[in-house]
């Protein structure tokens, strides 16, 4: 089990206490049908060292197991669906590494165990690639990333439009992210109102850059940034 603080002088100068997975449970379990989608989205804005984040990812990769264990190909394309379906952000450092390196150890474990000699390095370069844009070290509060150079948080979205092996990636702006949703709420990629042709509220955002799409297991050498 997992100390719950790693230290009180953390707990003074962060307010650092790391949930329970007893309630980290209960609380997914109230969403737990998205926690069970492997494309749905989710952003621990606090992350620490990833106790949220690990157990939702555990959750899609018994999806990924289930559905796409018999194609190695879908399989790898669902678990780096999975794996970058996942956002974080935190003000330390430390916990930022660990929580990248935690939730990269539970899903290349799955992949492993799943494939042994036939997994490829191609794909591990490519969620280790993945978590390096989702998993933020950054504070929430000021909507800037932490360390020498300030900037404002970019988050990568992630998605296989033609339902094939290529990946398309696209940055956006943390902080329009937040600037609205259906009904005042906030969400991840949501951002612009538009009325869709059946008459549904939309959100779309503004995206500060659009890469062409790749092959998902080519991403850590396209974008080589």
């Amino acid at each position: 089990m997992r100390e719950q603080i790693k230290s009180r002088k953390r707990v003074t100068d962060y307010g650092e206490v790391f949930t329970s997975p007893e309630i980290v449970n209960a609380m997914l379990d109230l969403v737990k049908r998205e926690t069970e989608r492997i494309d749905a989205r989710f952003l621990e804005p606090a992350c620490g060292t990833g106790n949220f984040l690990e157990e939702v990812l555990r959750r899609k990769l018994r999806q990924v197991e289930k559905t796409y264990r018999r194609c190695q190909l879908d399989f790898e394309r669902y678990l780096v669906l999975a794996v970058s379906s996942l956002y974080g952000i935190d003000i330390l450092e430390d916990n930022v590494v660990e929580c990248r390196e935690r939730l990269f150890r539970m899903a290349d474990a799955v992949y492993t165990d799943a494939y042994q000699r036939k997994a490829k390095e191609a794909c591990r370069r490519s969620l280790r690639y993945i978590l390096g844009k989702n998993i933020i070290w950054g504070d929430a509060l000021s909507l800037t990333t932490v360390g020498a150079e300030r900037r404002q948080i970019i988050f990568s979205e992630w998605s296989f439009p033609l339902h094939n092996s290529l990946i398309k990636r696209r940055d956006f702006v943390f902080a329009e992210l937040l600037s609205g949703g259906p009904d005042g709420e906030p969400g991840l990629f949501s951002g612009n109102l538009l009325v869709s042709d059946s008459g549904e509220r939309v959100f779309v955002p503004t995206e500060t850059r659009a890469y062409p799409p790749v092959h998902f297991l080519k991403v850590a050498e396209a974008y080589d940034d």
